[in-house]
């Protein structure tokens, strides 16, 4: 029996799942309908796939569909502080891709509650990162840091309002520390660029212990992490460089491809890592 999907925000990522899903390369699943606050993106990804979704004029309509069984989050922090909630309060699963809205400890304790209380499961694919099963069995033991370290190009950032603030963009030539502190601020700061912050501090030490670095580079065209985290373990430290979406330079591709895994291993026998 396949899983049956809605799929709420039909930008880049959900653009990428959607196709996935319809050329069945994220396993037995289907897609049945999706929604966009602006109705063009729906209509342009319809155009686009060969098994034709539903298109919901408003997110209700995939709330309240009894042969949805999955609801993807592929919009916007907000949309997880808006929806959230209600998808579990319809017993359906829910997959967030816009992590950062988890670093507000009293919306993730009520998503988690609500989950536990309905028997519905929550995932949080590991986005643009790698490495968070080595990480999660690492807090298992005494973790002395966690530090994640982004680096983006100016195409990626030059829309931020705090960049905007206190960066001259125009006069950047070399790499720039715009920002170092705890991921729940970072999240708060950048909610469109480092939702991987939140992901990590959720399979770590949590958004207030976690440590994030952000610099804008005019010298890359790759969005770059490296995690490092050291404790009785040893040490763990991980590089990624992320190809960008052309029309979403905020959003990697990687980001992407971990949605279409985490469905991939939710409908499959064989489940491989932690």
């Amino acid at each position: 029996m396949p899983l049956s999907v809605g799929l709420i925000g039909c930008g880049a990522i959900g653009t990428v799942l959607a196709g996935a899903i319809d050329q069945g390369q994220a396993g037995d699943t289907r897609l049945l309908m999706v929604y966009d606050r602006n109705i063009e993106k729906s209509k342009i990804l319809f155009k686009k796939l060969k098994t034709k979704p539903t298109i919901a004029k408003k997110p209700e309509e995939i709330n309240e569909c009894k042969h949805i069984s999955l609801v993807i989050e592929a919009a916007s922090q907000e949309a997880v502080k808006t929806y959230a909630r209600k998808v579990l309060e319809n017993g359906k699963d829910l997959m967030i891709m816009s992590a950062g809205a988890l670093v507000d400890r009293g919306l993730l304790q009520e998503i988690i509650r609500l989950a536990r209380e309905g028997g519905r499961k929550v995932y949080v694919p590991s986005g643009a990162l790698a490495g968070l099963d080595g990480v999660k069995a690492t807090v298992i033991g005494k973790v002395e840091k966690v530090t994640l370290t982004t680096r983006k190009p100016v195409e990626g950032l030059k829309d931020n309002p705090f960049v905007r603030k206190n960066v001259i963009l125009e006069k950047l030539e070399k790499p720039t520390l715009v920002y170092e502190g705890a991921a729940s601020e970072a999240c708060k700061l950048f909610p469109a660029n480092v939702n991987v912050a939140a992901t990590l501090s959720l399979a770590g030490v949590g958004a207030k212990e976690t440590i994030v670095r952000i610099v804008i580079d005019p010298t890359i065209d790759k969005n770059i992490h490296d995690v490092e985290v050291k404790g009785d373990f040893g040490e763990l430290k991980v590089h990624v460089e992320n190809v960008p979406f052309a029309e979403s330079p905020k959003t990697s591709l990687l980001a992407a491809l971990s949605a279409i895994a985490t469905l991939k291993k939710i409908t499959e026998p064989l489940v491989v890592g932690t």
